[in-house]
C-alpha cells in the first residue's frame, strides 16, 4: 500500500531517472518529471518510453538552478527524488563551476523549497565516488568521503547541504549513494557502453584507459527498485544508505565478458586521455549492504561473476537492438 501518492523525480530525462519514472507508473504513483529545458523539445530517455507510460508522467521542462521554477514544481507534492546532476568525470575537470551551480546550488533550490512546502521525503541521490579510493573493502557508510574530483567534491557538498538542512530543520532527508549503474539507455561516455560500442563498430583495437581499477557494477533495474523501496520504508530520515552489490569486478573482466558475447578478442591499447589524474583515479569501488538489506530489506540480483554477465548480456543485447538511438561517442568516458 501506498502513503504517498505525488511524487516529483529531477533528472528524470536521463539514464536512471527514466528507468525510476517507468517503475513508479508501473507502481500507481501520481508521477511529475522534471526535464531538463532545451531549444529541440526533447525530454532524454522520456520520449522514448512506451505510449501508456509517458502519458502518465507529468513532464516538466525548466532547470533546478531556477530557484522560482523549483518552488513551483515542489508544491503539493508528497516524495521529492534528486537525481538531476552533471555526472561525467572528465568534463568536471574542465567545467567545474557548472558542477557547482547544477550540483549544489540545484540541490539547494530544492532543499529550501522541500523545507517550505513540509515534503514528507526528500530522497537525495547521491554517489559512490564521494569515497574517492577504498580505504577499507567493503565500503561501508561511514568511510571517509574524498573529492577525489571536482564531480565528486560537488557531490559531497550536496550530501553536506542534505544532512544539514536534515538536522536543522528536520526535514526528512534520505541519501542514497549508488554504485556503478549499468544498463540499457546509459550514455555511451559510460565505460561499458563504450566497450559495447567499440565491438558494435567492429574496431581493430579496443580503445581503454586502466583496465585494473575495480567497481561495484549494479544493474539499472535493481537500483531504481532500491530507490521505490525508500519510499515507505520506516526510520530513514537522516540516514545514508549504499545501494550496491557487495561484489567488485576489474575493468578487465567486465571487457572479457563483453567479448565473449561477440565471440571475437581485441587487442586493447591504453589512451592517455581516458585515464584520469593520478591521484584523481579511484582504484577500488565495493559496497558493504549491511545497510540497505536491514533497513530497505533490499539487495541486488548480482551476486556473482555469472549474474554479473546474465545483465551484461542483456544491456548488449538491448544497444544491439536499440542501435539507432544511441550516438557512440569513444573520445572519452568515465567510471
Amino acid at each position: 500500500m501506498n502513503n504517498y501518492k505525488k511524487i516529483l523525480v529531477t533528472g528524470a530525462d536521463g539514464f536512471i531517472g527514466s528507468h525510476l519514472c517507468e517503475l513508479l507508473v508501473k507502481k500507481k504513483f501520481n508521477v511529475s518529471a522534471i526535464s531538463f529545458y532545451n531549444s529541440f523539445g526533447s525530454n532524454g530517455w522520456l520520449d522514448y518510453l512506451s505510449k501508456d507510460i509517458k502519458d502518465k508522467i507529468k513532464i516538466i521542462s525548466g532547470d533546478i538552478r531556477d530557484k522560482d521554477f523549483v518552488s513551483s514544481c515542489v508544491k503539493r507534492q508528497d516524495v521529492i527524488f534528486n537525481l538531476a546532476a552533471l555526472i561525467g568525470i572528465p568534463y568536471s575537470y574542465r567545467s567545474t563551476e557548472s558542477y557547482i551551480d547544477t550540483n549544489i546550488k540545484g540541490t539547494f533550490n530544492l532543499l529550501s523549497a522541500s523545507k517550505k512546502q513540509k515534503i514528507k521525503k526528500f530522497i537525495h541521490i547521491s554517489t559512490s565516488e564521494v569515497y574517492g579510493s577504498a580505504q577499507k573493502i567493503p565500503i561501508t557508510e561511514a568511510h571517509p568521503v574524498v573529492g577525489q574530483s571536482p564531480y565528486s567534491a560537488s557531490k559531497i557538498s550536496a550530501e553536506q547541504l542534505c544532512i544539514s538542512y536534515n538536522k536543522s530543520f528536520a526535514l526528512p532527508v534520505t541519501i542514497l549513494r549508488p554504485f556503478n549503474v549499468f544498463g540499457p539507455r546509459q550514455s555511451t561516455r559510460a565505460i561499458i557502453p563504450t566497450i559495447i560500442g567499440q565491438y558494435m563498430q567492429n574496431q581493430k583495437i579496443l580503445n581503454l584507459g586502466l583496465m585494473t581499477p575495480t567497481r561495484d557494477f549494479n544493474y539499472v533495474e535493481d537500483t531504481v527498485h532500491a530507490f521505490y523501496k525508500c519510499i515507505n520504508a520506516k526510520g530513514i530520515s537522516g540516514e545514508i544508505i549504499n545501494i550496491g552489490t557487495g561484489k567488485e569486478f576489474s575493468i578487465k573482466v567486465v571487457a572479457e565478458i563483453i567479448s565473449d558475447y561477440f565471440g571475437k578478442k581485441i587487442k586493447v591499447k591504453q589512451e592517455k586521455k581516458r585515464i584520469r589524474p593520478k591521484l584523481s583515479e579511484v582504484l577500488r569501488l565495493c559496497s558493504s549492504t549491511k545497510k540497505s538489506k536491514k533497513i530497505l530489506n533490499w539487495r541486488s540480483s548480482i551476486k556473482s561473476k555469472k549474474d554479473l554477465k546474465i545483465k551484461l548480456y542483456e544491456t548488449i543485447e538491448w544497444y544491439i537492438k536499440n542501435k539507432k538511438l544511441m550516438k557512440i561517442n569513444n573520445k572519452e568516458y568515465h567510471i
